[in-house]
């Protein structure tokens, strides 16, 4: 073999963005992985080795997050038709809870345990069970939600997870290096453990410190709504179910599924949060109260941060691009038409080749079907308002690319500079009202098609 077309075998299959066989965190994503954390009150976690995956050989893949306090609980599941045994198990868990009591979040990763019939269900039902066998006395009904995520199609090697479940159990622990390992342990092909952490007060409640951590997974598969995606959270605040639920749903519908990386939607996609009131204070009581107020501007702001972390881990992903819709009829109209962008592979390879082909961007505006969403008598999109710019992250000025629908003479030097950065806003102004919504993806390059052409190798 000559030295060239050797050099060139090389450059194939070296991979500079998938996450690196030997577990090691790229330079570049070691700044999204946190030194510490304030975690909340009465939560104790582990990862665990078992070996889900015949390739992994000593990486935790087991993780245990369990309150000894029980908790409220609230979940938002898959939209897809063929849900994950796991996500039909802690839908019913949930149910018959009505989201109260709950102990416990099992999660494996290696294996999806998705379309695998009445054998995975009863796979995902064991799991839950023997997190329960584990306390005393066990609950019943179960007080366990369980998650998957990994190859589907396959069944569970349950019998290595269940003996696995009790050194879950016995090692458990509030250290940061714990909370860490657990949410290593929900990786399949990211590049770096997703955890972060933050405290907050709450009107009623001025004098108490609370506490809110949660970890997240996902890295391909990703588009609302959700994605090959797992997110948990914990909070010590007092905070019921029926309160719970309704302050997730709001924070996932602004964060999580307002992320796009490839434009699939997976079989497993699950994000939940357990409250177990530990820090103690006036426990939320109304909807109306000044209390859900500021929860759900922390718990919004906090899911934004986590999902963030899965588009800058996409499969492949050379940028993290903000796509910012302003100015719209409705809040519908400008979320839908910021998804069509961040879903367009032409936006993403031509954001990927650093190429100011913002036409691409137009068009994808231009096909989105936002008119449907409010009223006919109202334009949703109207091309001599319409404005789209990229915005610089380092604060200096916008460069316009089309104004009231006239385009702009581009430089094209410093187009070429603010593609160059990783970061990049695309910010497009419909001047057709005052609502505004924003999604967040990446590029589309070489290496995603590299990395899922051979996933289950």
């Amino acid at each position: 073999m000559s030295l060239k077309r050797l050099q060139r075998t090389l450059a194939i299959q070296i991979r500079n963005y998938s996450a690196p066989v030997d577990g090691s965190i790229p330079p570049a994503k070691r700044k999204y992985v946190p030194s510490s954390g304030t975690y909340p009150q009465g939560f104790q976690v582990s990862g665990t080795y078992v070996g889900v995956k015949a390739s992994n050989t000593r990486f935790p893949d087991l993780a245990l997050i369990t309150s000894a306090t029980p908790c409220s609980g609230a979940a938002v599941f898959t939209k897809n038709k063929f849900q994950a045994a796991p996500v039909t198990i802690s839908r019913e868990t949930l149910q018959k809870r009505s989201g109260e009591g709950l102990h416990a979040i099992i999660i494996n990763s290696g294996c999806a345990n998705a379309v695998t019939g009445k054998g995975g269900l009863e796979d995902a039902t064991s799991m839950g069970s023997a997190v329960d066998a584990c306390f005393d006395p066990p609950p019943s009904p179960s007080s366990t939600l369980v998650m998957s995520t990994g190859v589907i199609g396959q069944r569970l090697p349950i019998a290595k997870i269940l003996a696995r479940i009790p050194t879950a159990y016995s090692t458990l622990s509030d250290t940061h290096s714990s909370w860490l390992a657990t949410a290593r342990a929900i990786c399949t092909t990211d590049t770096f453990p997703k955890l972060l952490s933050t405290t907050f007060s709450l009107p009623s409640s001025p004098s108490t410190t609370y506490s809110l951590a949660g970890m997240t997974k996902g890295a391909g598969m990703i588009h609302p709504n959700m994605a090959t995606l797992l997110g948990i959270m914990c909070t010590d605040a007092p905070i019921p179910a029926p309160i719970l639920q309704p302050l997730l749903t709001h924070a996932v519908d602004r964060s999580f599924n307002a992320i796009s990386i490839d434009g699939d939607m997976s079989t497993n996609d699950t994000v939940a949060i357990l409250a177990n009131g530990a820090a103690g204070g006036s426990p939320i009581t109304s909807l109306t109260s000044p209390d859900v107020q500021k929860m759900q501007e922390v718990l919004t702001t906090f899911t934004q941060s986590l999902a963030q972390l899965v588009v800058r881990d996409g499969e492949g992903a050379t940028k993290f691009v903000h796509v910012r819709v302003c100015n719209a009829a409705s809040f519908p109209d400008a979320k839908a038409i910021a998804s069509t962008i961040a879903q367009s592979n032409l936006v993403k390879t031509a954001l990927y080749g650093k190429d100011a082909n913002w036409g691409r961007i137009l068009c994808a505006v231009g096909y989105t079907d936002a008119g449907s969403i409010v009223p006919q008598d109202v334009a949703s999109i109207v091309p001599e308002r319409t404005n789209v710019s990229f915005v610089p992250v380092d604060g200096s000025a916008e460069l316009k690319l089309l104004v009231n629908g006239e385009p702009q003479a581009v430089d094209e030097e410093r187009a070429k500079v603010i593609l160059e950065a990783e970061d990049l806003e695309i910010r497009v102004d419909l001047g057709t009202g005052h609502e505004e919504a924003s999604y967040w993806t990446c590029d589309f390059s070489h290496e995603y098609v590299t990395i899922n052409a051979d996933y289950r190798t």
